[in-house]
C-alpha cells in the first residue's frame, strides 16, 4: 500500500470561551454556538486523528505510524519519537478570553506527567477589532512578585497585553505565560501534549455555577520569569518563496503566501511536512495522486514523498511545518 498526502477528520472540542469561527468561516461541518477548537492532527492518548481520504480512510495515525515508521515520519524523527507522532495540529476560534495559562517544558512535563512538554506558535488568521492576546510579562517579575499579585488578583498588572492583526505570529516556549483574547482565530502548532497549567480564569462559572480548576501551585516552577524586549516574531514574507517564520528544536514553520504554480522538493528533510491553508485554496499533486485544500483544511506530506506541485488561481497562503 502506497502513502500519498493524507488528510484527516477533524476533531471538535466545546470550550466555555469558544465561538462559531470555525464553521462560519472554515467552514466546518460542526454544530454549536462554543467550538473552541479543531484538531486537525493529534496523536493525543485519547483523541486520536483519523484518516479522511483514500485508501487508508478510517486508519489513525497512530496505525500509521506503527505500519509505514520512517517512511511516513522520516528516519531521524523516527529514531527520536519512535512511533509517537510528535506534533499537534490545531484551529482555534476565542469568542471570550482564554484562560492565563503556562505549559511545562519537557522535563518538568516528564517528571510529572510522563509527557512531552508543550512548546507551540500562534499564526493569527482573522481577529476582531481591537482584539489582543496575553504573551509573557510587561516589567521583571520574580516568583514571590508573581505570587503576590495571584493572590490579590492583579496578576493582568504584570502582564503583557498586545493588539493582534491577520498575519501575527507568535511562538511560546514552554514556560512563557500567555493567553489568547476573545475575537481571535487562529492557527496553532505544538508539541503533543495536551497539559496546561491553568492559574487565572477571570473569575468565569459555568452553566453549574463552577469555577474551573486553577493549577497555579505546579504552575509557579514551570513559569518562565525572564522579561523580553519583544514577544511578537518579526519577519518579511516574499511572494511564492516559503519564508522561516519560526525555527526550533521542535518544530519548524514557513510560511507561503503564493498564486500560480510551485514545485517543491523536500530532499533536504528527513521529515514528514504538515501543510495548514490559512488563505484561500490549494492544490497538491504527486506523481500519482491530487488532493485539495480549503481555508482551514490540513495536510500531512509523508517524508517518503519528497516531490510535489502546488497550485492555486488565488491569491493562497500556507504554513509549512516540519522537523528539521
Amino acid at each position: 500500500m502506497n502513502l500519498y498526502p493524507l488528510k484527516f477528520k477533524s476533531i471538535y472540542k466545546e470550550r466555555i470561551w469558544g465561538g462559531n469561527k470555525l464553521q462560519t468561516m472554515l467552514n466546518k461541518n460542526v454544530t454549536g454556538d462554543a467550538i473552541g477548537e479543531s484538531w486537525e492532527i493529534s496523536d493525543v492518548n485519547d483523541v486520536p486523528s483519523v484518516v479522511a481520504n483514500g485508501e487508508l480512510q478510517g486508519k489513525t495515525l497512530q496505525e500509521l505510524s506503527e505500519t509505514f515508521q520512517e517512511k511516513l515520519l522520516g528516519t531521524k524523527v523516527y529514531s527520536a519519537f519512535g512511533t509517537k507522532f510528535p506534533l499537534l495540529i490545531k484551529y482555534i476560534d476565542a469568542n471570550r478570553d482564554l484562560s492565563i495559562q503556562v505549559h511545562p517544558n519537557d522535563e518538568l512535563a516528564k517528571k510529572r506527567h510522563n509527557s512531552f512538554g508543550k512548546t507551540e506558535m500562534w499564526y493569527v488568521m482573522q481577529a476582531d477589532e481591537g482584539a489582543e492576546l496575553i504573551v509573557g510579562f510587561n516589567q521583571e517579575v520574580t516568583k514571590e512578585v508573581f505570587q503576590t499579585h495571584v493572590k490579590n488578583n492583579t496578576l493582568t498588572e504584570i502582564l503583557n497585553f498586545q493588539k493582534v492583526k491577520k498575519g501575527d505570529v507568535y511562538f511560546l516556549p514552554a514556560g512563557r505565560i500567555h493567553s489568547i483574547g476573545g475575537g481571535i482565530l487562529l492557527a496553532e502548532i505544538q508539541q503533543t501534549s495536551d497539559i496546561t497549567y491553568r492559574i487565572f480564569d477571570w473569575n468565569r462559572v459555568d452553566a453549574e455555577g463552577n469555577s474551573r480548576e486553577l493549577h497555579t501551585d505546579l504552575a509557579l516552577d514551570a513559569i518562565d520569569y525572564t522579561l523580553h524586549e519583544n514577544y511578537k516574531t518579526a519577519f518579511k514574507s516574499k511572494e511564492n518563496t516559503a519564508t522561516t517564520i519560526v525555527d526550533s528544536p521542535y518544530f519548524t514553520t514557513n510560511l507561503i503566501p503564493f498564486q500560480g504554480e510551485l514545485d517543491v522538493n523536500h530532499d533536504e528533510k528527513d521529515s514528514f511536512v504538515i501543510y495548514m491553508c490559512v488563505k484561500g485554496n490549494v492544490t497538491f499533486e504527486t506523481a500519482n495522486y491530487k488532493e485539495k485544500l480549503s481555508f482551514g483544511e490540513t495536510l500531512l506530506l509523508p517524508a517518503a514523498i519528497k516531490n510535489i506541485k502546488i497550485s492555486t488561481t488565488e491569491a493562497s497562503e500556507l504554513l509549512e511545518v516540519y522537523i528539521n
